[in-house]
């Protein structure tokens, strides 16, 4: 008997101390699609062309000097976010299921968790400041210049930065205090937020409080305040007297209004299908996986196209290494 209760004393041991921190986490993504490599080349390729336009978009920004402008500048925020948050997510993704490298190390998971979710809250937060730019261009337009200034501008987007690096710090880091004694399979394409804490098997309700308030100010929070400015703009708007004029100051928003409705509408259509039915996982994955990487790719496209300074900019740039070359030749 002496025998059977030190057996018993060492399990009771065990089970008190038991806080297990696993070496790695495995993401189950797709479940059995046919032909899913198609999905997975396609992503490569909204990838590819993600950096081509960000990175363009954010050099013209950067080499033309007329384009140094409040405006501009949060366009230039966007496009780094943009360019950041796919890298943290695609090239990943990529490597899980067409490398098939579905084990992910416990410290892997956890940052990469942390660079989706702090770039996108940023992204959505820049969203914001596009919206506060247009408010102030269109509701106060004599007092716009020495509202919308570099400075005012750069302490938000700053502001922003500070701000969601906190939260989702916080976010992240509450993850560390939770044991994970059960299944270590990520219901989901990559290290996401709920899919992981909900795995734990001691006390989540803080990780629930924390994920919800999250959520409200990353996801509800933004599209409200932009929603509310369109309502300000569009009082301002009525105001205007004459019809030209106002199609005029319109215009100044669509890119922006387009911008949003790719980034708000997929989202929030996700997560209300998730909420009133049961979305089949794989019809959930590909839904965030497209919300995840389509406008950060449809954004510098837009951006640039809809833009007349932008698009000026890139004939000036073309214009002039065609005229060096020529001088060169020449020479």
């Amino acid at each position: 008997s002496g025998m059977h209760s030190k057996v018993l004393n060492q399990s009771a041991t065990i089970s008190n101390v038991t806080f297990v921190r696993p070496a790695k986490f495995y993401i189950s993504g797709f479940t059995n699609i046919p032909h899913v490599t198609y999905f997975y080349i396609f992503l490569c390729f909204v990838y590819i062309m993600t950096v081509v336009g960000n990175v363009l978009l954010l050099s013209v920004i950067f080499l033309v000097k007329t384009l140094h402008t409040p405006k501009y500048m949060i366009v230039f925020n966007l496009a780094l976010t943009d360019l950041c948050g796919s890298t943290a997510l695609i090239p990943k993704v990529l490597d899980t299921f067409l490398f098939d490298n579905r084990y992910i190390v416990y410290e892997a998971c956890l940052s990469c968790m942390f660079f989706v979710l702090y770039f996108g809250s940023v992204q959505s937060w820049t969203l914001v400041t596009m919206a506060y730019d247009r408010f102030i261009a269109i509701c106060f337009p004599l007092r716009y210049h020495s509202i919308v200034t570099k400075p005012a501008i750069a302490a938000m987007l700053l502001f922003v930065w500070v701000v969601m690096l906190s939260l989702i710090s916080c976010l992240v880091g509450l993850l560390d205090r939770l044991s994970f004694c059960g299944s270590l399979v990520i219901q989901s394409f990559y290290c996401d937020h709920g899919p992981t804490y909900r795995l734990a098997c001691n006390d989540t309700s803080l990780n629930y409080t924390m994920a919800n308030v999250v959520f409200i100010i990353i996801i509800c929070c933004p599209p409200l305040l932009i929603a509310l400015t369109y309502v300000c703009i569009a009082i301002a708007l009525s105001r205007i007297a004459s019809h030209k004029e106002r199609v005029k100051a319109l215009k100044t928003c669509t890119s922006h209004l387009i911008l949003v409705a790719i980034s708000y509408l997929p989202l929030l259509g996700t997560n209300i299908a998730v909420l009133t039915s049961s979305l089949h996982p794989n019809a959930r994955i590909i839904n965030s996986t497209l919300t995840h990487t389509i406008p950060a790719l449809l954004n510098p496209i837009i951006y640039s196209l809809k833009t007349e300074e932008v698009l000026n900019s890139i004939r000036k740039i073309c214009k002039n290494s065609r005229l060096t070359k020529i001088a060169s030749s020449i020479s």
